[in-house]
């Protein structure tokens, strides 16, 4: 057989297809080649930079020398094609598919509940599959190998005499010569992995062979200067030198240098170099121990973690779902890659692709005026600003749309990811001057949504119905990742300025807060994020007296809109931040200011409404004591005072986070249901799923009231043409209401079906279905919620806005090293009020999520702006989220039991609440710097703004080398970036 590297054309193989490519392009990348030429769907468009993972495939090649195969993975949409010759690229669709065999890494995938929008889960079983053929599918985050973990995990398997002998001839060899050089690199980035470094350093040192005289050295310093800087003068000054410590210990902080003379046994080890001075503290009795931090490594544990929820009553009958932990609807084919999304649709004949062409610059300016704050009262005073910058929702799927014009009665049909349909279908009605009842909107699921597909895409959706009705084509428009986030924008940034009154034991008496958002060119959503920030900034506190005012600012930049949390994860910041203040004034923690002033009894928020706030006092209280807090903060002030460039620090947050709409009309939903004979159910409903698990839960629901197995039931999409006039996915509602409709319209159908139950109790679901057809029973029924009973009068500053609130506390410890900045999170504790959980898996799911993307708002997400407002941060290569990296090394969630009798099953909406509760992390970082502040001599009452990065906090922890720091003058040059909040 020829050898195909012979062969001049491009020959490889994609899931054990042979693909021979006479002419490629060069420029064509393998995503573009198996989404449009081979028509493999699965693996999905996410980012375009090699950011997200969702492109990610295996690539296989024969390596003659070892005669093994090797594998390793790719993000399809950095590779082209013209590399892959000779090589075997398995896709997901390569891994398994429902239609022929599920693989069970895929399998496993689903069924553990690891899923949600499902948009990156195509690029995880490639991945995996990977990692399982280079035998490292059980590595952990240390990089050690199921093998070499085995005798501490099996201890009754493992046998040493199954092992062959070690030849050490057979050990990799390492030259000799290179026993005398010595590398060094340091690296600061925005997180862990795949982050471009924001300071980095890299040495290396050669001496001569037995001596201590320098032959070679090289230092670089990046990021400091436009390209990178040796220093060449430093390096050539010092070649030839013998090493001289003397000048080295006349450098502020150097209490002593350890070199080999100092060692009193053998020196002579492989492997990395260890400083254990633990092991005997009488070998180095000149270092305090606290410094010895300084050269310890800031390695990550591997996560673990663990889940408690409410168990389901032993009488419940065994085929109601309701309160298990069911897995996703879609969650194989979330696994498989076979979910279909608006880019995945087949193309359509005459089919043309739509492009946005951007504004290059921003030039309105920026205006703000600010009132003076009044009296306060007596008692002790303080007053300060919080800013809170902005969040990219970086949804997965990019804004999607298939516009599709009807050859007859001006109709239109529309494909696409949205939060609200209705909010499209009006958009596009008006652009086309059609009656709202020829536009079709069908939404089947989206990648992810945040917010941020509430009302965006009703105005790029009527760019491409205007643009398939003037073409009279269909128009697919999925917008680049770069133009998603310069269009689209985000969280409102937020600028917080407060003035409190307290007394000396940390009663808080007054307290007078202003809020600024920065809303953006165009009102859109911004209106009511501001009343629900100025509603829900007391948080979980009683302050007796209490001013709020809150201002949408009109700016030049993109308009902010609609984003998880919707306001209360900035102004319950700045809340937080103003209980650390008196805490810190006080000389207590800030727990103890938190106890002090939270809700007691049943009590009255700012605006008159009453609650109960057992269950916040409940989650408090678990809080504090399941996660050992004052024990682990004892044991963090100890480690701190052993440890002067590393610090630990704890905080507990609580949260009284409200559900749904001030205005009745936005919490109505309504829902469709048809029987057909032969016992089988069709449900839709006005709710979208985004992957929270919407459509699940309302599957399980049906269930329930029609008494029948979930296989049974089935739920296609959401659609204007089924569920007209529906409200949009959003406020952690979408259960609530739509749950009501679906539960309400099985009802109404279980009343006809009861007389013909009555007769033939004993029957059987399609006995009683095929008799009521006989009878000419109406098997289909409409259900509707009419909504919860809210308002608020602005006029009067009071009324029940919100149906119910939703209470949790949160305990995170962190560790800081004070000499980067960088942090790592150690732990953290959740405890969430979630009533009765419908369905604890996809509920915790939420909680998780939610709080991973907190603490990613709080911590390293940052977005960049030009002094003339253009953003930088267009991708995964400029903006971070959190990673796998950045979770707890030891994470606990509890869904606290409790009862809410006004919602669905006594359940509670837990889609938000978990957003804010990642600022515990922030707070912990908070308390790490304060310790080192103190040990400094420095107060430790500072602003820590968010995000909390790593360039903010190194500088927050001042020391003798932040001081060497010269202070440029601002008046002197034009920023690179500046902050909007």
């Amino acid at each position: 057989m020829p050898s195909i590297f012979r062969s001049d054309e491009l020959i490889f193989f994609v899931n054990g297809r042979k693909v021979i490519e006479k002419n490629p392009d060069p420029e064509r990348n393998l995503l573009f080649y198996v989404r449009r030429v081979l028509h493999l769907r699965g693996t999905k468009y996410g980012c375009g930079g090699g950011g997200c993972g969702a492109c990610t495939v295996m690539v296989s090649r024969y390596d003659p020398k070892s005669k093994k195969i090797h594998h390793y993975p790719a993000t399809a949409c950095l590779v082209p094609i013209c590399s892959l010759h000779g090589a075997a690229i398995t896709t997901v669709e390569g891994v398994g598919s429902i239609k022929k065999r599920i693989h069970p890494v895929q399998e496993r995938l689903a069924k553990c509940h690891g899923t949600q929008c499902g948009f990156c889960s195509p690029g995880m079983g490639p991945t995996v599959c990977q990692m399982k053929g280079s035998g490292k599918c059980c590595m952990d985050l240390e990089e050690k190998s199921f093998v070499s973990r085995e005798e501490k995990m099996c201890t009754k398997l493992y046998n040493e005499d199954e092992f062959q002998p070690l030849d050490p001839s057979q050990e990799p060899i390492f030259p000799p010569e290179l026993i005398w050089q010595f590398v060094s690199g340091l690296r600061l980035a925005q997180r862990r992995e795949n982050s471009v470094a924001i300071v980095n350093a890299g040495m290396s040192v050669e001496f001569e062979e037995g001596t201590n005289t320098i032959k070679d050295l090289r230092m670089f310093f990046g990021s400091v200067a436009p390209t990178v800087v040796s220093a060449r003068q430093t390096c050539t000054q010092l070649i030839g030198r013998s090493l001289d410590v003397s000048e080295a210990l006349k450098c502020p902080g150097v209490v002593d240098v350890i070199t080999a003379e100092d060692v009193p046994g053998d020196n002579n080890h492989s492997g990395e170099i260890f400083f254990a001075q633990s092991e005997d503290p009488q070998k180095f009795p000149d270092i305090p121990e606290k410094f010895v931090s300084a050269l310890d490594d800031f390695p990550i544990g591997t996560p673990q973690g663990i889940q408690m929820f409410q168990c389901v009553d032993p009488s419940q009958p065994q085929q109601d779902p309701v309160g298990h932990p069911v897995m996703h609807q879609s969650a194989i084919k979330h696994a498989t890659g076979e979910a279909i999304y608006v880019a995945d649709m087949p193309p359509i004949d005459q089919e043309l692709l739509l492009v946005v062409v951007t504004s290059s610059r921003a030039h309105a300016k920026i205006t703000r005026t600010e009132e003076e704050i009044g009296s306060l009262g007596t008692g002790v005073r303080e007053g300060c600003e919080v800013h809170v910058e902005g969040q990219e929702h970086f949804y997965l799927e990019t804004q999607s749309i298939l516009a599709i014009p009807q050859t007859e009665d001006k109709e239109m049909v529309l494909h696409l990811g949205t939060q609200f349909p209705t909010h499209v279908q009006e958009y596009v009605s008006a652009a086309l001057k059609v009656p709202r009842s020829r536009i079709a909107c069908h939404m089947k699921r989206t990648g992810g949504a945040f917010g941020g597909k509430v009302t965006k895409p009703a105005l790029l959706g009527a760019v491409a119905a205007v643009a398939a009705n003037k073409t009279g084509r269909p128009i697919r428009f999925v917008l680049e990742r770069g133009d998603d986030m310069l269009i689209t924008a985000g969280r409102h940034p937020l600028l917080g300025k407060y003035k409190i009154g307290f007394m000396n034991n940390g009663e808080i008496t007054a307290a007078d807060v202003e809020y600024y958002i920065n809303g953006g060119c165009t009102p859109d959503e911004s209106e009511l994020v501001i009343e629900f920030i100025v509603l829900k900034s007391e948080n979980a506190y009683y302050i007796p007296n209490f001013r709020c005012r809150g201002r949408a600012c009109k700016t030049n930049l993109p308009s902010n809109t609609a984003f998880r949390g919707f306001g209360f994860p900035q102004a319950t910041l700045v809340v937080e931040a103003y209980i650390t203040a008196v805490a810190s004034k006080c000389n207590l923690l800030p727990e103890e200011v938190k106890e002090i002033n939270m809700y007691k009894t049943t009590s009255k928020t700012a605006y008159k409404q009453t609650f109960d706030p057992e269950p916040l006092r409940r989650c408090w209280k678990e809080c504090l004591e399941k996660s050992s807090f004052y024990a682990r903060k004892q044991a963090a002030e100890k480690f701190n005072k052993k440890n002067y460039w590393k610090k630990r620090g704890l905080a507990v947050t609580p949260m009284k986070f409200s559900i749904g709409m001030p205005t009745t009309f936005y919490n109505q939903a309504a829902a469709l249901v048809h029987i057909y004979i032969d016992g089988s159910v069709l449900l839709t409903h006005g709710g979208c799923e985004l992957g929270q698990g919407l459509h699940t839960k309302m599957i399980q629901v049906a269930s329930r009231e029609l008494n029948i197995p979930q296989s049974y039931v089935h739920l296609s999409e959401t659609s204007t043409v089924t569920v007209p006039n529906a409200v949009f996915t959003a406020a952690s509602m979408g259960t609530d209401i739509n749950g009501k409709a679906v539960q309400n319209a099985c009802q109404i159908l279980m009343e006809r079906l009861s007389p013909i139950i009555e007769k033939n109790p004993k029957g059987k679901w399609e006995e009683w279905v095929a008799k009521a057809f006989e009878e000419s029973i109406s098997l289909s029924a409409t259900g509707y919620f009419k909504g919860y009973q809210t308002n608020m009068d602005w006029e009067k500053e009071e009324g029940d806005a919100y149906p119910y609130y939703v209470y949790g506390a949160a305990c995170s410890e962190v560790e800081v090293d004070c000499l980067t900045g960088a942090h790592k999170l150690l732990r953290t504790d959740i405890f969430m009020d979630a009533a009765f959980s419908i369905n604890p898996a996809l509920d915790v799911g939420q909680v998780e999520g939610a709080f991973i993307q907190g603490m990613g708002f709080y911590t390293i997400e940052e977005l960049k702006y030009s002094p003339k407002g253009v953003l930088y941060s267009r991708g995964p290569d400029s903006y971070k989220i959190p990673t796998v990296t950045e979770i707890p090394e030891e994470f606990y969630v509890t869904l606290v039991h409790s009862r809410n009798p006004i919602a669905i099953y006594s359940s509670k909406g837990l889609g938000e609440a978990g957003m804010f509760l990642g600022s515990s992390v922030l707070f912990a970082i908070y308390d790490a710097v304060a310790a080192a502040r103190k040990e400094r001599g420095l107060s430790d009452t500072f602003p820590l703004n968010s995000p909390a990065t790593p360039e903010v906090i190194r500088m927050s922890c001042t020391d003798q080398f932040t001081d060497m720091i010269p202070r440029d003058d601002p008046s002197t040059f034009t920023p690179w970036s500046i902050h909007v909040s």
